[in-house]
């Protein structure tokens, strides 16, 4: 069964703004920036994301840990920090569509936080600020159907996969599936939805941006429950996605290097046979002589394989 929400004009245009700004991003070859500006990216990620869920470790902190370096600091904060890592580290390998790819993702995320990390709830749970009770979760027997139910809606519908992913991002929080990790994992899988059509979202700051209106945030989830659909929810989230891209678009003074355009030409090419003109058709900006050495470094590195010469030559990415 489809989640209920509408499409509000507001949507309609924020689904289009974000939508130019992938093309924009594209064009400005930023879809996967220089592999420094990704490591703060990945940090300013885990730490925005787990200090939404009251973990005190800094990006400077989590920087340490990363290089395994000794940090002072509780151990379930170092640990979520170290569980954060790993599952990022994996964005790429969960399928979107699957329940028990989505489950292991929990597992990975809440390992020696929880008593049975991946296993979805059978008890009932209320969500409780301070005093007051804000949310009652379906009762644990309906979870299982509902989340089927849910990633059916993600396998079929035709709607587009920017708003799906924001439906789901609701839908996760409204059920609540598991005893605890379940903002992160809603945070997390929209994420993960997205970067199997658009790569660039591994990269943007869109957990540093909800952080940044963590009230917002809570606030469209108590509408949207209180509405009984996702609408404001929707609508909230596309607005953090576009200024998350309009973030990443502002960094456009940021140079490639050979290594960068290299690595991005190879997601774009695969395993297809291309001349040195093919490489130049998509880096637009760079000389004849620049690509021929970008071409000569990614030979030198063993990523690519060269045949031919002078005007036949050819070249092929090596598996």
């Amino acid at each position: 069964m489809k989640p209920p929400y509408e499409i509000t004009s507001n949507i309609l245009s924020m689904t289009a703004s974000v939508s130019e700004k992938i093309g924009a991003v594209n064009a400005a070859h930023l879809q996967k920036p220089p592999a420094e500006l990704r490591k703060k990216a990945r940090i300013r990620t885990i730490q925005s994301s787990l200090e939404i869920e009251g973990n005190t470790l800094s990006e400077e902190q989590i920087t340490a840990i990363l290089e395994n370096k000794r940090v002072i600091a509780p151990q379930k904060d170092i640990l979520e920090v170290k569980n954060a890592i790993a599952v990022y580290d994996q964005l790429s390998e969960f399928n979107p569509y699957s329940l028990a790819s989505f489950c292991k993702a929990h597992q990975v995320l809440m390992t020696g936080l929880v008593e049975s990390p991946g296993q979805l709830r059978t008890k009932s749970v209320g969500i409780v600020k301070g005093s007051e009770i804000t949310h009652v979760a379906p009762p644990g027997g309906m979870v299982k159907a509902l989340l089927n139910d849910l990633f059916a809606y993600l396998k079929k519908d035709k709607e587009l996969l920017l708003i799906k992913s924001c439906v789901f991002h609701y839908e996760l929080e409204f059920i609540h599936p598991f005893m605890d990790g379940n903002g992160r994992m809603g945070r997390l899988w929209q994420t993960v939805l997205l970067i199997s059509k658009y790569p660039v979202f591994e990269f943007l700051p869109i957990e540093s941006i909800i952080k940044e209106r963590q009230l917002r945030y809570y606030e469209a989830l108590s509408k949207s429950d209180k509405a009984g659909h996702s609408t404001g929810f929707i609508e909230f989230m596309l607005e953090v996605i576009n200024d998350a891209l309009e973030v990443l678009l502002k960094s456009q003074g940021t140079t490639l290097t050979g290594r960068d355009r290299v690595t991005l030409f190879k997601e774009k090419i695969k395993n297809m046979v291309f001349t040195r003109q093919d490489y130049l058709r998509e880096f637009k900006e760079i000389s004849t002589a620049t690509a021929s050495r970008d071409l000569k470094w990614g030979v030198d590195e063993g990523m690519i394989e060269k045949t031919g010469d002078k005007r036949l030559t050819q070249y092929q990415f090596v598996e």
